[in-house]
């Protein structure tokens, strides 16, 4: 498998189908005397920023905080938990009891209800 091509940058789903953004990163853990081994998928903003430019990723964080953001943290989701990778990569968690939608929800709490017909 190609770690970059077969998993960054696609759809993450949790146990029941339902979408928790993109796989923004990918942490290795580095072992003496061994090959380096899958310990993460991160999901998030400020992963996402780093990947652009390093600078991005405190400019995105303060952002996120300034604006009242509960959580700027990327969500880390062990590999151990991913379930499949296909089109999407399916892993064993419930979105919803997880951070990875706290920006989401920020975002549909405090802007999108305040635009005319958003819901």
């Amino acid at each position: 498998m190609d770690v970059i091509r077969d998993v960054l940058d696609n759809q993450i789903v949790d146990r029941h189908q339902r979408p928790m953004g993109k796989v923004d990163g990918i942490v290795l853990e580095m072992r003496d005397g061994q090959p380096p081994r899958l310990a993460y998928i991160e999901t998030g903003a400020t992963t996402l920023a780093r990947r652009l430019h390093p600078r991005l990723e405190g400019w995105v964080g303060r952002l996120q905080r300034k604006w009242g953001a509960k959580n700027s943290e990327p969500y880390r989701i062990p590999w151990s938990q991913v379930r499949d990778i296909g089109i999407d990569v399916e892993v064993d968690v419930e979105a919803e009891q997880t951070s990875a939608l706290a920006y989401e929800l920020w975002l549909r709490e405090y802007i999108i209800k305040r635009i005319p017909g958003g819901s």
